[in-house]
Formats: C-alpha cells, sequence, structure tokens
C-alpha cells in the first residue's frame, strides 16, 4: 500500500479520442501497488476522499468496486494506494467483446487482484433467445436483455454487500448530471438494509480521467483507440463522433434519457 500523491495539472474541456489513451502507457506488472499522480479536481471531496470513506464506513469485504470501463480502473488504482484489500466485481453478460475481456484479465494480472465476475442465469437468457432471438433488444428495447444478463446477477451479489463504488460521472449523459458522490440506492435496498452507493468521480470530466491513466500508466480497454467512449455489450456499443456524448454509443436507437441499463436507474427520471 501506497499513500496517494497529487499532480495539480491544468486540463482542458476535451474527451478521448481513438489513441488518446495510447501516452503513457507501461507494462503490466503484479501487486495491489500503483503509481500516485493524480490530477486536481475543482471539489470539496476529493475522489481519494470518497474512497476513503466507504472503506472505513464498511467492514471489511462488505463494500466492492464495480468494474468494467476506464472511470472503474482509475478507482482500483486509488483504491490500492489505500489498502491491499479491496473487492472487485465485474458482470459478464456473455455479449461482450473480445478486447473486454482480455481487458477484465490485463486488471486481474496487472493489480494482483481476485475479480468477482458475475454471469447471468443459463436458464433465463436461453428462454430469452428461444423466445425473442439473439437480437430482440433492437425491436422492443434493451431493458428486457439487460434485466437477464446484469441486473438479476448485480441484484444477486449486492445482496450480500453493504456498498458498492461506481465509476460514474456527471458529464457522461443527459441521465448522469445529477449523480451525487454518496447516496443511498433505492434500486437495490430493500425493507431490511440500505445499500450505499459510492461515485467517487461524479465531479471528474472524461480529461481528468484520461490524464490520471496516461499520468499513471495503468490498463484500458484497447476499443478506446478505436473511438469507443463507453463501452458495454458488443451489439449495443458503437463508436461516437465530435462533441457527442460519450455514451451516445450505447443503445443509440433509444431515447437518450432513457439510456441505462438498469444498474443505475435511479438516474432515470420519470417522464
Amino acid at each position: 500500500m501506497r499513500a496517494a500523491g497529487y499532480l495539480h495539472i491544468s486540463t482542458g474541456n476535451f474527451q478521448a479520442t481513438a489513441g488518446f489513451a495510447r501516452l503513457g502507457r507501461h507494462s503490466v506488472t503484479s501487486g495491489c501497488v500503483t503509481t500516485v499522480s493524480q490530477p486536481a479536481a475543482a471539489s470539496s471531496r476529493s475522489p481519494t476522499d470518497i474512497l476513503k470513506h466507504a472503506l472505513a464506513a464498511h467492514a471489511a469485504g462488505q463494500v466492492a468496486i464495480s468494474f468494467s470501463g476506464a472511470e472503474d480502473v482509475v478507482l482500483i488504482d486509488m483504491a490500492c494506494n489505500l489498502t491491499d484489500d479491496i473487492k472487485v466485481f465485474s458482470l459478464d453478460t456473455g455479449r461482450l467483446h473480445p478486447e473486454t475481456y482480455r481487458f477484465i484479465e490485463e486488471v486481474r494480472k496487472h493489480y494482483g487482484l481476485e475479480i468477482d465476475v458475475l454471469s447471468p442465469d443459463a436458464a433465463a437468457v436461453a428462454r430469452l433467445v428461444r423466445q425473442k432471438g439473439l437480437y430482440s433488444f433492437y425491436e422492443d428495447g434493451h431493458h428486457e436483455c439487460c434485466s437477464i444478463r446484469k441486473i438479476e446477477p448485480l441484484r444477486r451479489y449486492l445482496a450480500s454487500l453493504d456498498g458498492w463504488i461506481t465509476g460514474q460521472r456527471r458529464d457522461q449523459s443527459p441521465t448522469r448530471t445529477e449523480v451525487p458522490q454518496v447516496q443511498e440506492d433505492a434500486a437495490f435496498s430493500n425493507d431490511d438494509r440500505i445499500l450505499m452507493k459510492y461515485n467517487p468521480l461524479a465531479e471528474w470530466t472524461s480529461a481528468q480521467v484520461w490524464q490520471y491513466i496516461r499520468e499513471n500508466g495503468i490498463p484500458y480497454n484497447q476499443l478506446h483507440d478505436r473511438g469507443y467512449m463507453s463501452i458495454g455489450c458488443e451489439p449495443c456499443t458503437r463508436p461516437v463522433g465530435p462533441n457527442m456524448h460519450e455514451r451516445a454509443g450505447r443503445w443509440w436507437w433509444e431515447e437518450e434519457t432513457q439510456r441505462e441499463c438498469g444498474l443505475h436507474v435511479i438516474n432515470v427520471k420519470e417522464a
């Protein structure tokens, strides 16, 4: 474990584009100890502060980092500067890009982590495919497929935790503009317990995320070098163009204010 340091560098209002992430990459190492450059953020509570709070507020093994994208690896990297014992999970829907599977493995080896990879119920997936085919989401929306492949595995996993940590940022999409750094997760809480949700990077920009990645040489999904900014399942993700929200490539055939898979459904406001 190593204490986090800070590198104060001015960042402009720009986003990751194809090839942007290649700068500053280094070879894979092992062990949950990392480099420590961290860009400054105009926030009363830094991401590190939020992570410290989350780790201190819950018993060991009762809070976990949700890992799928670039922001999540930033959080893993920061957490590794605070503790040698972090819990990380990732959702394997069965429809991810090959690059994403390789990315998960690279992160596992880089940090010497055990990653809980969650899979959907095979019978439920088989029933959906048998009844509606492999691409029903293009016709009747993504929510049914996401519910089976993502939400139910997540719900089962979160039932054993008191809190989870996500890489959500306010500038990612119209559905996330009011994401707080700390919140009660009403979607996964119940009458017996309140599940806490921590979004340490809520106030960060894409520029700050990629500055941290460059400065610290941490792993990232190689699809970012091909214009993908937000990466989900292969059939539901495509590259985005200039001046588009980074999540515009997710479920692009649907209305933009409804483009949440259900993991963060509390972001979506009723019409």
